[in-house]
């Protein structure tokens, strides 16, 4: 299994676009998922001392957490194609970028719905999804 966990908000619209998006761009598979909502999301949290932690998304990279921006950027960086180039916001002020994120993570669900239930991945990239 690899060391990189994605942990996203599993009942957000933008957030479950967001790992569609992700999966796209991650032809070799280098990062797992997992609802915050579910055991294996609520334990990571846990183990990482995040246990309140309500944005819409964490990245674990071997055993170290990432949250906001930071995340974002971070996940970026290992995404095929021109994706890579955002990492190159890492140089901002995370105070800057993180004001900015804040935004969108407060308003996520009132700008992009929110759904009943967690999202069911396809077959093929099930296994990438921890329980």
């Amino acid at each position: 299994m690899t060391n990189k966990i994605i942990l996203f908000d599993g009942v957000c619209n933008f957030c479950n676009s967001s790992v569609q998006f992700i999966i796209k761009r991650d032809p070799n598979a280098k990062f797992n998922f997992a609802s915050m909502q579910g055991d294996a999301g609520k334990e990571l949290l846990n183990n990482h001392s995040l246990n309140d932690y309500n944005s819409s998304f964490v990245y674990i990279d071997e055993d170290k957490a990432y949250v906001k921006s930071t995340a974002a950027l971070r996940i970026c960086k290992d995404l095929k194609g021109f994706w890579k180039l955002c990492y190159l916001f890492i140089i901002i002020p995370a105070p800057i970028r993180n004001f900015f994120y804040n935004i969108l993570a407060n308003n996520r669900y009132k700008w992009f719905g929110k759904r009943d239930s967690c999202m069911i991945p396809s077959p093929d990239v099930r296994k990438r999804f921890l329980d």
